[in-house]
């Protein structure tokens, strides 16, 4: 019962969300500030609604390391409400083309400034990413990317896509991991606590001197730290609340692993 009533709290929340982002989006089109305000929008009153417990560690450099590439690990569509929590200034994101055609969502994602992608026109697809690198380049904007490309279901990380990799080398910015523990496999709607999530960002990777012959080698390198980081994070909120202490006391001690 306690599911039902959930899902059309956000049914409803999603609508009213949407129209008053778009509303947001046609005072002030094509913002970069926008993001951050209408993932506020969708995250704050989803979190309350679904009640879950938000753990965010994003260090004092997280909102001053800009223009960055911001690369995180991408679940489900229960992404935005929880991400839109941390989601920093004048950060724009990567979607597919498809996103548009989703009613209200779609128009404000658009006149937010983030950047469509179309996956079926490769021609098409490498002038957006030109044009974002050129973003990264002068509009003091970050970009956010799920460089996984797909939504791994809490099955573990999947490899990387080299775009994003590459728009940071082109630019000559720097790379910040951002890490979600597994949640979307744990989580219980239909109990009044739905259950726990960690988000933890990663130390930036400076791309500086870099060029297309690293990308495979900083892929490995961003990869490896984020998987050891979820594995972390799982293993805290898994753990009893005594070996827990234990593990998060580690984790303060010794957060950069790998």
């Amino acid at each position: 019962m306690l599911f039902v009533l959930r899902m059309l709290l956000m049914g409803l929340h999603f609508i009213v969300a949407g129209i008053l982002g778009l509303l947001l989006g046609i005072c002030r089109p094509f913002n970069p500030d926008n993001s951050r305000l209408c993932a506020r929008l969708y995250a704050l009153p989803a979190m309350w609604i679904l009640r879950l417990r938000l753990n965010a560690d994003m260090g004092a450099q997280f909102d001053q390391t800009r223009p960055c590439v911001i690369v995180c690990n991408h679940q489900s569509n229960y992404d935005l409400f929880i991400l839109g929590n941390i989601v920093p200034p004048r950060t724009v994101c990567i979607g597919k083309k498809s996103l548009k055609w989703v009613p209200f969502f779609g128009q404000l994602f658009w006149l937010a400034g983030n950047v469509l992608i179309d996956r079926g026109n490769p021609l098409r697809a490498r002038l957006s990413i030109r044009q974002t690198t050129e973003t990264l380049q002068h509009k003091d904007t970050s970009i956010w990317v799920f460089p996984e490309g797909t939504r791994n279901k809490g099955q573990g990380l999947l490899p990387f896509k080299r775009g994003a990799f590459q728009m940071a080398i082109d630019a000559g910015v720097p790379i910040v991991p951002v890490c979600v523990s597994t949640y979307v496999s744990d989580m219980q709607l239909n109990a009044w606590n739905s259950g726990r999530v960690m988000i933890r960002a990663l130390p930036a990777i400076a791309t500086t001197g870099m060029t297309s012959d690293d990308i495979a080698q900083l892929i490995e390198r961003c990869h490896g730290q984020m998987q050891t980081c979820i594995e972390q994070m799982d293993a805290q909120l898994r753990a009893p609340a005594n070996v827990a202490q234990t593990v998060a006391e580690q984790l303060a001690q010794n957060p950069r692993t790998r």
